[in-house]
């Protein structure tokens, strides 16, 4: 039976209307996986989709996490994505490769690209591959964080979509004329684990403002304008005809051009939801792994010995919140608004 708790959460960005639901990791696998099988995803993709949805709740992404399940859902029932793709290696017109996701969810063409990018850049030192014809990909800082843990130090750039995806106003203006273009980095640690960084060039991800929708809940001050310029937090404002800001004005605004430059003009115009550029350098041809993981341990023990300001509890390392939420959450369970949990399982209830 599902417990209730508080309607705040540390680290989601959401003002609920309404309390929380604690649900069980394993029952929340099985719920999305039968989701996903109802709605024809093959099982073994199915299943990679569901294990990371629900990781990505773990590490407290609920942006990313399982209320993404009703947005798949909806896409392959109009066509938008497809159910039986397969990613795949494939050539480019210049003789280079590339990872197509066939049109399919972007989860199992991002476990490819990672796969591939790492072998390639053990060969040769680095590499770069671009990835085309994906619907929604996930937590990018996941895959990141695999390759980081392989030796890598990883880039990934999306971008391209804003024919489909117009989300966010540039700097100074009020209409969403771009996409969200997130960038991750990721690179070996110290001791802790790698250090990742996997951000939106908006002010808020539009997963959140998805998820807020959802949950009926409010998103932060600041990050969302309505039809009119005017400042909001209701995530209506923005599916009304609103925009999101940039992150850091000029700063994100210029982050999302670049991506857009690289992801379009670059790689050429998007299918389905957007293109992406992965690139990986092999950080043992430049230093001694052992080396270089006592060297990032003096900087990043540095960083976490410094005393917190007021209204923080410690200094954290970039991607050492994800791991440590995950950690509480395997043992508690997952904190869902309660709207949210209702409409997954009126969902499963509806294709069973």
């Amino acid at each position: 039976m599902s417990s209730e708790t508080g309607t705040q959460m540390q680290g989601s960005k959401l003002t609920l209307p309404d309390r929380r639901r604690s649900l069980a990791v394993d029952e929340a696998l099985r719920l999305v996986t039968r989701i996903l099988d109802k709605a024809g995803l093959p099982t073994d993709i199915g299943q990679c989709v569901a294990e990371h949805l629900v990781d990505a709740e773990l590490c407290g992404v609920e942006s990313h996490g399982i209320m993404r399940v009703i947005q798949y859902v909806e896409q392959l029932a109009t066509g938008y994505i497809s159910a039986k793709a397969r990613p795949v290696v494939a050539q480019g017109e210049t003789g280079l490769p590339f990872i197509d996701g066939r049109g399919g969810i972007g989860i199992p063409a991002m476990h490819l690209a990672m796969d591939h990018i790492c072998d390639m850049a053990g060969s040769s030192g680095m590499a770069v591959l671009p990835i085309r014809n994906v619907g929604h990909t996930g937590r990018i800082g996941a895959f990141a964080e695999t390759a980081a843990m392989r030796g890598m130090f990883i880039i990934i750039i999306g971008g391209g979509g804003r024919q489909s995806w117009r989300q966010a106003a540039p700097y100074g203006g009020r209409k969403a004329i771009l996409p969200t273009n997130p960038y991750c980095m990721a690179i070996p640690g110290g001791a802790c684990g790698p250090v990742v960084i996997d951000f939106a060039t908006s002010m808020i991800a539009g997963g959140w403002l998805h998820s807020a929708r959802a949950a009926g809940a409010l998103v932060p001050e600041g990050a969302i304008i309505d039809a009119d310029g005017h400042p909001s937090r209701d995530p209506k404002a923005y599916f009304d005809g609103g925009a999101i800001l940039p992150k850091g004005g000029p700063m994100g605004y210029g982050l999302a051009v670049m991506a857009e430059m690289v992801c379009d003009a670059m790689l050429g115009p998007a299918s389905t939801e957007c293109n992406w550029l992965t690139l990986a350098i092999d950080t043992a041809r430049h230093r001694d792994r052992s080396v270089m993981t006592q060297a990032a341990e003096d900087v990043l023990s540095e960083l976490r010995a410094c005393p917190p300001a007021p209204g923080f509890e410690q200094v954290l390392v970039p991607g050492e919140r994800e791991r440590d939420a995950r950690q509480a959450n395997l043992a508690r369970g997952l904190l869902l608004p309660e709207k949210t949990l209702e409409d997954i399982r009126n969902l499963a209830e509806k294709l069973i």
